[in-house]
């Protein structure tokens, strides 16, 4: 395939008068020039316009101007367009360093076989003032599991490995790079580079900032990649109950108590093939809804009161439930269980932490919500901030995530073979804050009652 240039750089814009002079300028003072870029303006109807057409007539620069298609539609147009070996879109409320295309660009030319690079980059905020640094892990040394995904935009492809992949879905209407991610690592290999070339603006029209659409987007295109493998990704649900008068499982929000709740939401997961209840205490399965108690998919396992004790795990009491002759012989590929705190858990996340394991590997997976909270340990001689993070600079091996909506899901083989819930390689999937919200006190369950209120 030939190129008439190195690198294709696309400027997508909507409204961003305010921001796209000084992206259109970091490109054009790069330190290497051997670059196209095109400027793609989507329907602004601010003065985006009077901007980009001071640029009308540069050798280096196109310009498309067209309504509202959206960012996918805007990335195959770019796609269409492109002359360069490699291709990088920048957000027009964005902005480069001026080695940017040459350190990605000679990363990508070092090795023929990879497909997609990305750096690590500056926060800043609407006045330019940087905020921090985002340092990713080494995906040469350090990475194993590819389930963190590039940031979107200044991510420099391969434009014939792009190509080749039939280019951007444009069926999913938020897109945050996450398909492109997860189609390119299933074939092509992907690195980085451990210089922050790109500054990334904060500010609240984001996209990244609408947590619910990328999450369920994220879902989607999880759940069509599965579909088109074909893997097996049942699960056998399993709720455990400690039991007893005062066990949540009784209390009840709005009609419906906590047990036939949480029953109900793994019921409509696809990949469930029965759900089980395991209590000492038998009252928990008369406390079903009737309706769930005559479901031939809702099974009751009497656990021993020895397995329910606080300090016991539950790895005891999986076994002892897959030791059960009736579930034994049924056939799943994976365990998930779900905790009963959690009244507002989606049930579409359920399926996503399985679909989750199996598109990227791992042998298990937690649902988890990051937390950027700032934690401290006293050392004797006051506060002391865990993992520096007070600091400027972000390190993501530092992240800190908290197991959060209660799903946790394992291959079966992974079980049977080591008989612990969580091993191996352990996953994550994202949790959106409705399925987070946990019931641990009576101010979280008065809380619960107002939020259920409000939703009907």
């Amino acid at each position: 395939m030939s190129h008439s240039c190195l690198i294709t750089v696309y400027i997508t814009n909507y409204n961003y008068e305010h921001y796209i002079e000084k992206a259109i300028s970091s490109v054009l003072h790069q330190t290497i020039q051997d670059f196209e870029l095109i400027i793609i303006d989507d329907g602004s109807k601010d003065g985006s316009r009077d901007i980009i057409e001071k640029y009308r007539g540069h050798q280096k620069i196109s310009i498309v101007y067209q309504q509202n298609k959206g960012l996918n539609a805007t990335n195959n147009v770019a796609l269409g367009l492109s002359k360069g070996k490699y291709i990088m879109r920048l957000d027009a409320d964005d902005y480069l360093h001026e080695t940017a295309l040459k350190e990605l660009s000679e990363k990508l030319e070092s090795d023929p076989e990879l497909g997609l690079v990305f750096p690590n980059y500056y926060l800043v905020n609407k006045s330019d003032i940087i905020i921090s640094e985002e340092i990713r892990h080494d995906f040469d040394k350090e990475v194993e599991l590819l389930d963190q995904a590039a940031h979107g935009a200044c991510t420099m492809i391969r434009t014939s490995f792009l190509k080749e992949l039939g280019g951007y879905n444009e069926d999913y209407t938020c897109q945050d790079g996450y398909e492109l991610w997860v189609k390119f690592t299933r074939k092509f290999k992907v690195s980085n580079v451990g210089t922050p070339l790109f500054y990334y603006r904060q500010h609240g029209a984001n996209l990244t900032s609408n947590e619910n659409r990328i999450l369920d987007t994220r879902a989607q295109i999880n759940a069509d990649y599965i579909k088109q493998s074909g893997e097996d990704t049942s699960a056998l649900v399993v709720i455990p109950v400690r039991g007893g008068e005062k066990d949540i499982a009784y209390r009840k929000i709005g009609d419906t108590n906590f047990i036939s709740r949480k029953v109900r939401q793994a019921l409509m997961a696809t990949n469930q093939v029965a759900v089980v209840i395991t209590s000492p205490d038998e009252n928990v399965q008369k406390a079903l809804d009737l309706d769930l108690q005559e479901n031939d998919s809702v099974l009751f396992h009497k656990r021993s009161e020895g397995l329910a004790q606080l300090n016991e795990s539950l790895n005891g009491t999986i076994k002892e439930i897959l030791d059960q002759p009736e579930i034994g012989i049924m056939p799943f590929e994976s365990i998930c269980l779900l905790t009963i705190e959690y009244p507002f858990l989606k049930p579409h996340k359920i399926d996503d932490a399985i679909h989750t394991m199996f598109l990227f590997g791992s042998d298990s997976l937690l649902s988890v919500k990051a937390d950027n909270s700032l934690f401290y340990v006293h050392k004797g001689d006051g506060l002391h901030p865990i993992l520096e993070r007070d600091q400027f600079t972000k390190l993501e091996r530092e992240a800190l995530f908290r197991h959060s909506g209660g799903i946790s899901v394992v291959r079966r083989s992974v079980f049977t073979s080591s008989g612990k819930l969580i091993d191996g390689l352990v996953g994550h999937m994202m949790i959106d804050k409705e399925s987070s919200f946990g019931v641990f006190s009576q101010y979280d369950y008065e809380l619960a009652i107002l939020i259920e209120a409000a939703n009907k």
